[in-house]
């Protein structure tokens, strides 16, 4: 697809990645050949997915698309499910910036009544019973904040007792991207300011969102221990699960409790730069996920998005660029969604019973 803003010189959009980063090398990622996606048996019940940005609006895709398979959902810095309905102008005009109206949730609405008649969504009685965790900063200049608020409303019309379910929070002095604690063990290098976002996204808010999340979606945890989390952080191959805009290589954090099986998983969706081929392995390492998930027996699963040239910055597909070029009316949003196909069949492998000897 291409792109007529990258045409004229604009600023860098982080949430759909429209500016090409020429002549800036990405770090590199020191591993061996990644293996397979293990089959750890995990649990089936008590599964999340968190994202960030552009992987806020994926991880509500597929939320929707199978409620049945999560029990919550963490939406950072991202606006209302189906936002840009399969349209790069709409992505940029009301789904980052507003400047062509806010989004229209009753045509939202629709296409969600349209769906579901076509057995393209979940059940709304499994959608009504999500846990939802909503979190913008309000000094963010990629996603507006008013989107985060309608993402707010339209799950309102959603779940059965939002009081209860959903909770929305909006940092002041925050701008674009994961905030983290004082205390992360991540060098002040791989950080950025939290104010103004940019670099690796990971801002340094003193707010452990990751902690607040879990703790919102699963219920009272355990806290993290004060020395670093025990586990493996192993690469697997993605190639099993081939989608456009898959990446080689994704990961996986394993807690040591969890190498025989029957723990709970959490997804966690990097944003748009944020992937390991732009900044290593920075948040897969230091989101805060891993404590958190050492200490309450949870697997954290971090697919990988590419760069390419309909998307250079390497984002989850929330507008349709994996489909479009096939599709008049691309099915990303949907169950049978390439990139999302890929990312459940992920979880499928992660809670199949360990293969025999």
């Amino acid at each position: 697809m291409s792109d007529p803003a990258a045409m004229r010189p604009v600023r860098c959009l982080s949430a759909v990645g429209l500016c090409l980063t020429l002549g800036m090398a990405a770090p590199a990622v020191a591993q061996s050949t990644p293996e397979s996606l293990p089959r750890l048996g995990l649990a089936a019940h008590d599964a999340s997915v968190i994202g960030v940005s552009s992987g806020g609006y994926m991880a509500t895709q597929l939320a929707v698309a199978w409620p049945e398979r999560f029990s919550g959902l963490g939406v950072l810095a991202a606006g209302p499910w189906a936002c840009a309905r399969g349209s790069l102008s709409l992505a940029l005009g009301q789904c980052m910036g507003t400047h062509k109206g806010p989004p229209d949730l009753e045509l939202l609405a629709d296409r969600y009544r349209d769906y579901r008649e076509r057995d393209l969504v979940g059940e709304a009685e499994a959608l009504a019973e999500l846990r939802v965790f909503i979190w913008q900063g309000a000094e963010d200049d990629t996603v507006a904040p008013a989107l985060g608020q309608a993402l707010a409303e339209q799950f309102r019309g959603w779940l059965a007792a939002p009081e209860e379910q959903l909770s929305r929070v909006e940092s002041e002095q925050a701008g674009h991207g994961w905030p983290v604690a004082a205390d992360t063990q991540a060098p002040v290098q791989e950080l950025a300011d939290c104010r103004e976002g940019g670099a690796t996204h990971l801002l340094t808010c003193d707010r452990d969102i990751a902690g607040e999340a879990l703790g919102w979606l699963h219920g009272e945890l355990t806290p993290p221990e004060a020395q670093e989390a025990s586990g493996r952080l192993l690469a697997f191959d993605q190639a099993d699960f081939d989608a456009r805009g898959l990446a080689d290589t994704g990961y996986l954090y394993v807690p040591e409790r969890c190498e025989a099986g029957g723990c709970t998983l959490t997804v966690a969706l990097h944003g748009c730069a944020m992937g390991a081929e732009q900044i290593g392995e920075t948040f897969v390492r230091h989101s805060g996920l891993n404590d958190w998930a050492a200490a309450n027996e949870r697997v954290v699963l971090y697919p990988q998005a590419e760069t390419s040239l309909p998307n250079p910055q390497g984002c989850w597909d929330w507008w349709g660029f994996a489909e479009s070029a096939w599709q008049l009316d691309p099915l990303h949003d949907t169950r049978e969604g390439t990139q999302t196909s890929a990312l459940m069949a992920m979880i499928a492998r992660l809670q199949a019973a360990p293969e025999t000897p």
